[in-house]
C-alpha cells in the first residue's frame, strides 16, 4: 500500500516537472545541473526540518534520509553555509514606486486613489515620490521607464497619472525569476503545508474553479473575462495589504513576514502531459 502511495506521488511530480524541464532546457540547463540543485534542496530541507529537539539533523541521518553519501552531504552543507545558493527576493524600483503611489497618504487623492502628480515642486510631486522610495534612481529616468512600459500617462502640463498598477519586466529571465519566486514557490509551499497531516486544523486557504467542457471557440473570451476579474481581485487584495502595512508601520512592528494571495488561470496546452482529471 505504501509503495503504491509513493508511486502516485512520483507520478504527480513527473507531471509537475514537465513545465520545469521545458524551462530548464530553454536555458540550456542539463540534468546534471538540475540534479545538483535537487540534491542541495534535499540536504537543506532534511538538515533544517527533520532534526531532533530543535537541533539540525546530523550528517549521518541526512545521508540515510536522502540516499546521498555522507561525503556528498558534507559537501552540499558547506555550499549551503557559504550562502552561494541564496535567492535574492526584492522588489524593483519601478514596483516599489507603483506600490507606494497606491499606499502612501501623501500621494493619494481625496478618494484614496493615486493622485495625479506634477513632475516636480513640493512634497506631493513625482520627484518627491521617487526621492523617498526609488533608491538612487533619478526621477527623470524613472518617469521615462514608467512611460516606456505603459504604467503612467503624462498630460500637456507634465502631470503624471498611474495607468497600470502592476509592472511585468520585459527581460525574460527576470520574468521567469519573478514568476518562480512570487507565484510557483508560494503555491507549492501552500500545497506542501496543506497536505501535511500536522496541519489539518490550520490549512491555508486554497481555492480553484475549473470546467472540463469549454468549447475551443469560447476560450479566448473566457480568458479575457478571467484576466479582467483576476486583476480586480488582485488589486482588492493589494489594497487590503496596504492597509495593514500602514498599521504595522504606525505600531513600529518588527515581527513582519511575507503574506501572499495567488489567483491563477490555467489552460492545458501540453498534449503530451499524461494525467487524468
Amino acid at each position: 500500500m505504501q509503495e503504491k502511495q509513493r508511486q502516485r506521488v512520483l507520478n504527480s511530480f513527473q507531471l509537475v516537472l514537465r513545465p520545469i524541464v521545458k524551462i530548464l532546457l530553454r536555458y540550456g540547463i542539463g540534468f546534471s545541473e538540475f540534479a545538483e540543485a535537487v540534491k542541495t534542496a534535499y540536504v537543506d530541507v532534511s538538515s533544517a526540518e527533520f532534526g531532533i529537539r530543535g537541533r539540525p539533523t546530523n550528517i549521518s541521518r541526512v545521508a540515510v534520509m536522502t540516499g546521498l553519501t555522507r561525503k556528498e552531504v558534507r559537501r552540499l552543507r558547506t555550499k549551503l553555509e557559504s550562502g552561494e545558493n541564496m535567492v535574492a527576493v526584492k522588489s524593483t524600483p519601478i514596483t516599489e514606486i507603483l506600490h507606494r503611489w497606491h499606499a502612501e497618504d501623501e500621494f493619494l487623492d481625496t478618494q484614496g486613489r493615486p493622485a495625479t502628480l506634477p513632475f516636480s515642486g513640493g512634497e506631493k510631486s513625482f520627484s518627491s515620490l521617487v526621492k523617498k522610495f526609488g533608491g538612487d534612481v533619478p526621477a527623470g529616468a524613472m518617469r521615462a521607464e514608467l512611460r516606456r512600459v505603459g504604467s503612467i500617462d503624462e498630460n500637456d502640463k507634465g502631470e503624471l497619472t498611474v495607468k497600470l498598477r502592476s509592472f511585468w519586466p520585459s527581460d525574460q529571465t527576470q520574468k521567469l525569476e519573478s514568476a518562480l519566486i512570487h507565484h510557483v514557490y508560494p503555491l507549492l509551499s501552500n500545497v506542501s503545508f496543506n497536505t501535511d497531516p500536522k496541519n489539518e486544523s490550520d490549512v491555508m486557504p486554497q481555492f480553484a474553479a475549473f470546467s472540463l467542457n469549454i468549447d475551443a471557440e469560447d476560450r479566448p473570451r473566457i480568458k479575457r473575462m478571467c484576466s479582467d476579474r483576476l486583476n480586480d481581485i488582485a488589486e482588492s487584495f493589494d489594497d487590503l495589504f496596504i492597509a495593514y502595512e500602514s498599521r504595522g508601520a504606525k505600531n513600529n512592528n518588527d515581527t513582519s513576514s511575507p503574506v501572499m494571495v495567488g489567483v491563477y488561470y490555467f489552460e492545458e496546452r501540453d498534449e503530451h502531459a499524461q494525467y487524468d482529471w
